[in-house]
Parts: structure tokens; C-alpha cells; sequence
């Protein structure tokens, strides 16, 4: 960060495990925000504190999930002013996966994804998409899902 001089980091944490690794780990770091949202009843029981974390209900839907993100995101984007975003796209929000307990489907999993693409490219914010999450019985519904997110981010990129 100070040896590329770039000033605020994000890291936007979306899979559905809350993010207690960077939370921990960046919790002293005024230069990066953390932020989760995450399944209440997921591993790990005992939560860190990020900087912004939202814990959703078992079950929670498409639509309670994305009106969640685009109520938060865009005010977090400007009150943060993030110069780079790392982005963890988790494919475990998906309601076939057998360790996660929300419920989305492959297309609003997809529509999360591509808001978020949409507001960092919109606001010519650099972000990096990680990988992460999936647990689904059918190996082909996973790989389908993370591939949908770099499909996006080829769309709106290049």
C-alpha cells in the first residue's frame, strides 16, 4: 500500500462466511476498510469486527440480499473513497451449498456480482476478484458461478 502510494483500501467481502481473517487482521489499520456480509448462522461462531459487517438471516433470498447490498454499497463507496477494491465474490451464498445458509440463485449471485463490478467501474475504482466459497453438490453449478463473475468483469472491462 505505501510502496505503491495508494491512499484507502476496500475489501469488500461478499462470501458467506463473515470475514474474520482480514477483520482480524486489518482491525488496527486505518488504511483498510473491511466489509462483510455474511450468513448469521455461519462458521465461524464467534465473529471479528469489521469495520462493516451485516449479518443476514438462514434463507435469505435474491431479493433481501441484493436490496441489502445496494442499500450499503454505494454509501459505503462514497464515505470510504476507496483508491483500490479487493473484491471476494463467493459462490457459497448459493442456496445449493451444503456449508452455507443463504439462498440465492446462480442469477442473483450474478446480479450481485455485476453491481458491484458496475459501481467500482463507474466510480474508476481498480478492483481484484478473488474466488472464493462453493460447496455444492454439483461441482458444474459452482464452476458455473465463478465463471459468471469473470465473464462479467470481461464485459465491463475490456
Amino acid at each position: 500500500q505505501q510502496e505503491m502510494k495508494i491512499g484507502k483500501i476496500l475489501i469488500v467481502d461478499l462470501d458467506v462466511h463473515q470475514g474474520n481473517g482480514t477483520a482480524q487482521i486489518f482491525q488496527q489499520d486505518p488504511g483498510v476498510f473491511t466489509f462483510s456480509i455474511h450468513g448469521s448462522s455461519n462458521y465461524p461462531f464467534k465473529k471479528e469486527t469489521s469495520d462493516l459487517d451485516i449479518a443476514l438471516k438462514k434463507g435469505t433470498s435474491d431479493e433481501e440480499y441484493l436490496k441489502v447490498l445496494k442499500d450499503v454499497f454505494p454509501e459505503l463507496l462514497k464515505e470510504v473513497k476507496p483508491e483500490f477494491i479487493f473484491y471476494l465474490c463467493g459462490v457459497d451464498v448459493l442456496a445449493t451449498d451444503k456449508l452455507g445458509t443463504l439462498s440465492l440463485s446462480p442469477a442473483g449471485c450474478k446480479e450481485r456480482d455485476e453491481y458491484v463490478l458496475k459501481k467500482c467501474r463507474d466510480m474508476g475504482i481498480p478492483v481484484q476478484c478473488s474466488m472464493g466459497g462453493g460447496y455444492s453438490k454439483e461441482i458444474k453449478v459452482i464452476v458455473e458461478a465463478h465463471a459468471n463473475t469473470f465473464r462479467l468483469a470481461q464485459e465491463l472491462y475490456f
